[in-house]
């Protein structure tokens, strides 16, 4: 992998973070509301009161972290466990919306994966 393709993906997710996180807030990309479980699901999460906003200041927090270039292994590490969360939950509950969910996995494992030297430390 070179860098420019590195740097492109680094970009693209950065965006995708900042877009998404920001939605959670100003509301600017209408969504549809999920029925069944997953419906069920999000308005458990939405009536905590706590979970949605911070979830979105995170993702703007890393995205402008990733496009910044600044502390990027830490802002990877940060994003891990949100991302697999998205994905787990498109994947059992809301199938439509995968496509987006995978394009965020995917992303940060290949920086995840760019960046190992820096993480290895953690599994000596």
């Amino acid at each position: 992998m070179n860098s420019q393709f590195t740097k492109i993906v680094r970009i693209l997710l950065g965006i995708v973070l900042v877009v998404f996180g920001a939605n959670k807030f100003l509301r600017f990309i209408p969504m549809e509301t999920p029925t069944g479980s997953a419906g069920d699901f999000l308005n458990s999460l939405n009536a905590t009161g706590y979970i949605f906003p911070i979830v979105g200041i995170l993702e703007v927090i890393i995205g402008g972290l990733l496009l910044l270039k600044k502390w990027v292994p830490f802002a990877l590490i940060l994003l891990a466990p949100i991302s697999i969360n998205i994905l787990l939950f498109h994947l059992f509950l809301d199938i439509p919306g995968i496509v987006v969910s995978f394009v965020v996995v995917v992303f940060n494992s290949i920086l995840i994966y760019k960046n190992w030297l820096q993480f290895r430390p953690l599994f000596t």
